[in-house]
C-alpha cells in the first residue's frame, strides 16, 4: 500500500497549504489511518478502582516500569504527552529502539526468549510466529476482567482479530473500515479546464474509460512536443508498481482475489485483469504513456511531474506532495495556484458501476498488534494501561495532545489550538516530537469520536483541496481487505517459495505486457505468464487461500 513516509510528508504539505490559506501521518493510513480517543478513566486494577477524576494516576496502582518494543517508533517515552500517560496510568515505559531491520530484531528476540514486557509487531507472518511460539499471552481473560474500554471500541472487531484457537493475543492499530479515498488518475485541474471539461473538474462525477483516453489524446494534439520530443500525457512511478495496478484494478472494479464460484484464485486469473493490460498496452501502443515509466525512480517521477511536462499520473493522491507544492508555487497566476495541481478523479471501465470501483482498499483489521509477552510480570497492569489508551480520552490524548494546551473543549466538541496546527504545518517531525502528538498510535482507531471530531487530528481534522476532492470523488470506492488479508502460507514453508516466485512471476511480466508492441503480442505475453505460474504451483497457492479464507469466515460467525 502507501509508507509511513509518504504520508506524513504529504500530510505535511496539506497543512502548510491550509495554513497559507487560513490553516489542517504516520503513512499508516489514512492508511490505515486516522485514530483518537476520549474520556474515560483508566480500569481498577484487581482490587480496586482507578481515581474517577482523571487527573491523577489510578487509586491503588503503585508506579511501574514496562519495557515496550515497537516496531514502528523508537524514541524515547518522555515528551508531554507520554509523561500526561504516565500521570494517568502510573505506567512508565522504556522504548526499546528498534535498530536496523525491526523483522530481524523481532525473530532475533524470539529466538533468544529476550522478550520486552509489551510488544508492537506488524501483523503478518512474524505476528502469527510469536502467536504459535506462545510469546504473547492470551488476553481474553484480561480484557473481560480489566478491559471495559477495550470491549467498548473494539466491539466485533475483537471476533476478527482472533487467533484460529479463538483467543484475542493483540490489539489491533489503525483499526476499523474507514470511508477513505487511496488510489486514483491524477489530472492537472488548470489542464482539464483548457481541454474543456472544466464542469467535470469538481463535481464528484466519475469518467468512463473513453472520456479518459480523449482527455489524454486531446493533451498530445495541444502540446505535440515537450523540450523537442513528442509529448506523453501520461507517467507512473515504476518504484511504486502496486499503485499503478491499484488504480488501474480500481478502475475494473478487480478485488484482491478472484472468486470463481467457492474458490479463491490470483487476481491474474480475473478476465478483468486481461482486459485491464488490453486497456494499459493500447495507452501505450498509441504514445500516451511516457516510455520511461517502468524505470522511473521516485525522485525522477516527481520532478517529471513537478516540471508541468505531463497531464496525468495514477497513484495514490498523498504521494504528490512534492510536485504539487512546486507546481502550486511556480503558478503564473497565484489566484488560480490551486488549480495547477494533480487532482485525484475516479475512472470506469466498461460495465463497471460507480459503486463496484475499488479505489480504495482498507484493512478494518489495522497494520499492527500490540501484545503482552509471556515475560510480562505484571500483565492486569499492563491491560489496563492499553485499556486507558484504548479509551477515547486515551485516544485524544495520544493524538491531538493535552486538554488546555493543545486543544480546548468548546461546546461539546474538540477543537484544536491555532499553534498546534501551525506547529505541525511547520515541522511535522519535529514538532510531533516536542509535543508526542502523534508520536504513539497505539490502540488507534478509525473515524471520529463520540463528539464527532476524528480521533487523527492532523490526518483527518482540515483537509486541502487536493485531499476534499479526493474524499468527494474516491471516498466510496473504499471496500475492507480485511477478508483476505494474509491469506497466503506461512514463511518457511515450501509453500511460502511458491508465493515468492509466483510474486517474482508477476512483477516480472506487467511491465512487459503494458508495453507490448501490439494487443496481440501483450495477449501472447499474458499467456506465457500464466503458464509460468502454473509451472510454478500457482495452483496449490489457491487452495491454500481458499481454504484459509473459509476458516476465517468460520472464525468470525
Amino acid at each position: 500500500m502507501w509508507k509511513k513516509g509518504q504520508f506524513r510528508f504529504t500530510v505535511a504539505m496539506v497543512l502548510m497549504a491550509s495554513m497559507l490559506a487560513g490553516c489542517g501521518g504516520n503513512d499508516k493510513p489514512a492508511a490505515n489511518e486516522g485514530a483518537d480517543g476520549g474520556n474515560a478513566p483508566a480500569a481498577g486494577n484487581a482490587a480496586g478502582t482507578n481515581g474517577a477524576d482523571g487527573g491523577n494516576a489510578p487509586a491503588g496502582n503503585k508506579p511501574v516500569t514496562f519495557t515496550f518494543f515497537d516496531a514502528n517508533v523508537g524514541d524515547s517515552f518522555d515528551n508531554p504527552v507520554a509523561k500526561e500517560i504516565t500521570a494517568k496510568t502510573n505506567v512508565m515505559l522504556e522504548i526499546q529502539q528498534p535498530t536496523g531491520n525491526p523483522s530481524e530484531k523481532l525473530n532475533l528476540m524470539l529466538a533468544s526468549n529476550d522478550l520486552p514486557d509489551i510488544m508492537d509487531i506488524g501483523r503478518g507472518d512474524i505476528l502469527e510466529k510469536y502467536i504459535a511460539a506462545g510469546a504473547l499471552v492470551p488476553l481474553n481473560d484480561l480484557i473481560d476482567q480489566y478491559g471495559p474500554h477495550i470491549k467498548e471500541m473494539y466491539g466485533d472487531m475483537l471476533k476478527k482479530t482472533r487467533s484460529a484457537d479463538g483467543k484475542n493475543y493483540y490489539l489491533a492499530n489503525w483499526y476499523g473500515l474507514e470511508q477513505y479515498p487511496v488510489f486514483g488518475f491524477l489530472m492537472r485541474m488548470d489542464v482539464m479546464k483548457e481541454l474543456g471539461v472544466g464542469d467535470k473538474t469538481n463535481n464528484g462525477e466519475p469518467f468512463s474509460s473513453d472520456e479518459f483516453v480523449d482527455l489524454l489524446k486531446k493533451y498530445k494534439e495541444k502540446y505535440p512536443t515537450t523540450n523537442g520530443k513528442p509529448t506523453v500525457p501520461i507517467t507512473f512511478n515504476g518504484e511504486n508498481m502496486g499503485a499503478i495496478t491499484g488504480s488501474f484494478k480500481g478502475m475494473f472494479g478487480i478485488m484482491p482475489y478472484y472468486q470463481d464460484g467457492g474458490e479463491l484464485k490470483t487476481d491474474v486469473k480475473d478476465p478483468r485483469y486481461l482486459e485491464m493490460i488490453k486497456f494499459m498496452n493500447s495507452l501505450y501502443t498509441q504514445g500516451l504513456i511516457d516510455p520511461e515509466w517502468a524505470t522511473n525512480k521516485t525522485q525522477q517521477y516527481e520532478q517529471k511531474l513537478a516540471s508541468g511536462s505531463y497531464f496525468a499520473t495514477a497513484d495514490a493522491f498523498w504521494n504528490l506532495g512534492k510536485p504539487n507544492t512546486i507546481l502550486k508555487d511556480g503558478a503564473k497566476d497565484q489566484a488560480k495556484k490551486d488549480e495547477a495541481q494533480f487532482y485525484p478523479y475516479k475512472v470506469l471501465a466498461p460495465g463497471v458501476e460507480p459503486s463496484k470501483a475499488t479505489y480504495g482498499p482498507k484493512s478494518s483489521l489495522g497494520w499492527d498488534g500490540i501484545g503482552i509477552s509471556k515475560s510480562n510480570k505484571d500483565p492486569v497492569r499492563a491491560i489496563q494501561f492499553l485499556d486507558f489508551l484504548a479509551s477515547e480520552e486515551g485516544q485524544y490524548l495520544m493524538m491531538w495532545g493535552i486538554e488546555g494546551k493543545d486543544w480546548d473543549m468548546k461546546d461539546g466538541k474538540h477543537v484544536p489550538r491555532p499553534e498546534t496546527l501551525e506547529g505541525f504545518a511547520k515541522d511535522w517531525d519535529g514538532y510531533s516530537k516536542q509535543t508526542g502528538i502523534r508520536k504513539w498510535t497505539w490502540t488507534i482507531k478509525n473515524g471520529p469520536g463520540s463528539d464527532g471530531t476524528p480521533y487523527d487530528l492532523i490526518g483527518r481534522y482540515q483537509t486541502d483541496p487536493v485531499s476534499a476532492l479526493a474524499i468527494k470523488n474516491l471516498a466510496d470506492t473504499s471496500f475492507d481487505t480485511a477478508p483476505f488479508d494474509n491469506l497466503g502460507p506461512s514463511g518457511g514453508t515450501p509453500e511460502a517459495i511458491i508465493q515468492q516466485k509466483v510474486n517474482e512471476t508477476t512483477s516480472k511480466y506487467f511491465p512487459r505486457m503494458v508495453m507490448a508492441a501490439s494487443e496481440t503480442e501483450a495477449v501472447a505475453t499474458y499467456d506465457k505468464m500464466m503458464k509460468e505460474l502454473e509451472t510454478a504451483g500457482v495452483s496449490k497457492l489457491e487452495k491454500i487461500y481458499t481454504d484459509n479464507y473459509n476458516k476465517r469466515m468460520e472464525l468470525w460467525k
